[in-house]
Order: C-alpha cells, then sequence, then structure tokens
C-alpha cells in the first residue's frame, strides 16, 4: 500500500556518498544536488539522517560537499553492504523510531538495494528517489531501482518527497525549500 510521508516518523538516509565512489558514479552531480536538498528538507522539518560509510579506511570519508551540508557529521562505519547488519544503523533507526525511510546514496544495486530489501522485510515504509541514487553504470542503477521497486519500495522522485513532507504552500517551510527547489 503506498503511503505518504509524514515528517514526525521519517528519517533520510545517505549511503555511502564517499570520496573515492563518487568519482565512477553516473550522473553525480545529479545526485549530489538531490541529496542537500533532502538534508535542507531534513533540516526545516527535523528529519532524522543517518549516515554510512562503506569501509572509510579503504574508500574514505563523505564528500566534503555533501558533508558541509549535514547538521552534524555522525558517520557509521561499515563493511557490510546491507546497513541492516550492522549494530549502530540498527540502534539508530530504532531510538528514533522512524516508520519511513527515504533512501539516497550509492551504489542502487548493491547497498542501496540490501539495505532497502532488510528495512521492507522489518516492516519500513521505504521510498527511493531515483534522482538521489546511482551506480557506476546505467543498467546496475536501473535493475536496483527495478527490484526495489519489486520487492514493495516506493521509487519516486526528489521533488515528490518534497512536497509529500511540505504537505502545503504558503508555509515558512515551503518559501524556504521553493529557493532550494528552483
Amino acid at each position: 500500500m503506498i503511503r505518504l510521508l509524514d515528517s514526525q516518523n521519517t528519517g533520510l538516509l545517505i549511503i555511502d556518498v564517499q570520496e573515492k565512489l563518487i568519482p565512477a558514479i553516473n550522473q553525480k552531480e545529479r545526485i549530489i544536488d538531490n541529496i542537500k536538498k533532502l538534508i535542507r528538507l531534513s533540516e526545516l522539518f527535523n528529519l532524522p539522517v543517518i549516515l554510512t560509510e562503506q569501509n572509510p579506511d579503504k574508500i574514505g570519508s563523505t564528500l566534503s560537499e555533501v558533508k558541509e551540508s549535514l547538521p552534524a557529521y555522525e558517520p557509521i562505519s561499515k563493511l557490510h553492504f546491507n546497513c541492516c547488519e550492522v549494530d549502530a544503523f540498527k540502534e539508530s533507526i530504532e531510538s528514533k523510531k522512524l516508520e519511513n525511510l527515504i533512501i539516497s546514496g550509492v551504489e542502487t544495486h548493491i547497498c542501496v538495494f540490501q539495505t532497502a530489501m532488510a528495512l521492507l522485510k522489518n516492516g519500513y515504509h521505504v521510498q527511493v528517489p531515483q534522482d538521489a541514487v546511482g551506480s557506476r553504470t546505467d543498467e546496475n542503477w536501473q535493475v536496483g531501482l527495478h527490484l526495489m521497486r519489486d520487492a514493495g519500495a516506493i521509487v519516486t522522485s526528489t521533488e515528490t518527497i518534497i512536497y509529500q513532507i511540505l504537505k502545503q504552500a504558503g508555509t515558512d517551510e515551503f518559501r524556504k525549500m521553493l529557493k532550494v527547489i528552483k
């Protein structure tokens, strides 16, 4: 069942947007721009942001452009592709009492896909903005999106997510996000 996002129980997950990985990702500028929009939305509505880094000793830390947009830089280091296999990640989403997760980051067909599958299996509602996730090839990006959609995730866009959380025009949050969107 499709359900609209609510700012009261939604969090933003940013997976592995790291220095040595991002240069190889297709459409990286679009992905980074949309992740930054989602971070701004998270700030306006106090949505928890959960950041992961895959093997940071080898792949580096989160891209500085993304890191600088974050309210706090508190990455969860991992070796597992599926974030749900990491205790610190599980504790983070459970302690924040999240029901919905917006998943952004890389790679769509690996870490994003495996994490989405585990979250869905555990009863979370997952929305994946297709313009805020990426892979090294277009084919793998498409495969990841199709697999997640088939499993029950909502494959959407950054702007669709933004307007779900905004709910209406005329608010201070709407005016602030409008500047970010345009």
